[in-house]
């Protein structure tokens, strides 16, 4: 219910007429429909309107919902979700309901190509990532680069636990092959508008804009679904993309031709089967249909030690730092810990991006310790002590910060864990 201290001035006329300043039509309407039909068109809203932009302009307008008299009204409904308000239009409300209500001019089919400075804002705008001066090549690089170069359609979907550069690869692909990029991190609630389209209300207007899936397929460029098992059933509106084919934008009711160059790379913590140990939270058990629509699956592990070490040396020689040992000891100990891990001594483990955050820890505090701790913080205690037990008896230089004695160096047989 709205406060009557918000509702605007509504006077009557000579003749008994409501009359509002610079309201639409609403000569039909009741005094509490008169204000809102007032109070949403100055803010904007106009006719045809979909569910979702009614309730927003309803809220903003002190509404907490839609009210029934538009909701119920078997005139007012154009289709599913779309609603017809004349009144804000300056038109008076239909007698009758026709048989059949096509979709009024006022929706216009249209694109908006936002200009948008990088993908990681929405991912509207296909663009070429720039390269990273620290990224060192390894694992799939190559043979994703070949499927990228290859102009072909053909879905890729990458597996591997969390921080072990698969998103960064995809990126790093494409910039290496002067590829335009889309990336979309999809949740749980992303659906058709957000992957496809939908109507949206700009300047006044409703208009329809294209989702970052229509905008890769119709530039030909490499669309990156970034942890796509988070998705759930209202990602079905993909099946017909994943086939390469053109797909009909039920909406906008227009076909979209993939042009050549367009594929399909998805990012994954599993396989599409659901996190049985609960590590990846809202990870989705996927639809089988659309995982057998990619082409080929790349398990990618964590890298090398010694490709490691690489990755390391150059983010500290960008960092403007000297290192000395710090890059070495920091890819021993995650080494460690991650086969801790796969024996199931541990249920925690140090990744790749871990280690690159505790190198710029050290670059702005100039103390391993505290860019240890600081690294580790997010663990348990139990699990944050034996790492960094763990780290004191690889790295003799590291003092111990409740004694200040220096800890004696050790080897792998005196694993805490």
């Amino acid at each position: 219910m709205v406060d009557a201290g918000i509702l605007p001035p509504i006077s009557e006329s000579p003749n008994g007429t409501l009359t509002l300043s610079n309201a639409p039509m609403i000569d039909d309407l009741s005094s509490r429909q008169a204000a809102f039909i007032e109070a949403i068109h100055e803010l904007g809203a106009v006719s045809p309107i979909t569910r979702g932009d009614l309730l927003d302009f309803a809220h903003d307008a002190g509404w907490s919902t839609i009210p029934p008299w538009i909701t119920k009204d078997a005139d007012r409904r154009i289709r599913h979700g779309v609603y017809s308000i004349p009144e804000l239009n300056g038109e008076a409300a239909a007698a009758s309901t026709p048989a059949a209500v096509a979709a009024p001019e006022p929706l216009v089919a249209a694109t908006m190509s936002a200009k948008l400075s990088s993908v990681e804002r929405d991912g509207t705008e296909a663009t070429i990532p720039a390269k990273r001066d620290t990224y060192v090549p390894w694992g799939y690089f190559k043979d994703l680069e070949t499927v990228i170069r290859s102009n072909s359609f053909f879905p890729v979907y990458i597996t591997g636990l969390s921080g072990n550069g698969k998103t960064t690869m995809v990126e790093q692909v494409c910039a290496k092959a002067k590829r335009n990029w889309v990336r979309l991190n999809i949740t749980k609630q992303t659906n058709e508008d957000d992957l496809l389209g939908g109507f949206r209300l700009i300047d006044g207007e409703t208009v329809w804009v294209d989702g970052p899936v229509t905008i890769a397929a119709e530039t030909g460029a490499v669309l990156c679904l970034d942890e796509i098992d988070m998705g759930g059933h209202l990602m079905m509106c993909l099946q017909p993309v994943l086939e390469g084919k053109p797909f009909y934008l039920k909406k906008a009711r227009r076909w979209v031709t993939p042009v050549d160059g367009f594929t399909v790379v998805a990012t994954a913590n599993t396989k599409g089967k659901g996190s049985e140990d609960n590590r990846f939270a809202g990870a989705q058990v996927m639809n089988e249909a659309m995982l057998d629509r990619f082409a080929i699956t790349m398990e990618q592990d964590y890298p090398s030690v010694a490709t490691e070490k690489k990755i390391l040396t150059k983010v500290f020689k960008k960092l403007g730092v000297e290192s000395g040992d710090f890059a070495e000891h920091l890819v021993k100990w995650a080494d460690i810990t991650r086969k801790a891990f796969k024996e199931g001594a541990v249920s925690e483990i140090i990744s790749t991006r871990r280690l690159e955050i505790i190198a710029t820890s050290f670059a702005m505090f100039t103390d391993k310790a505290k860019a240890i701790d600081y690294g580790i913080g997010r663990f348990d205690e139990e699990t944050k002590d034996a790492f960094r037990s763990l780290y004191e008896k690889i790295d003799a230089e590291m003092r111990d910060e409740t004694n200040g004695e220096t800890v004696a160096a050790g080897n792998d047989n005196d694993c805490p864990f």
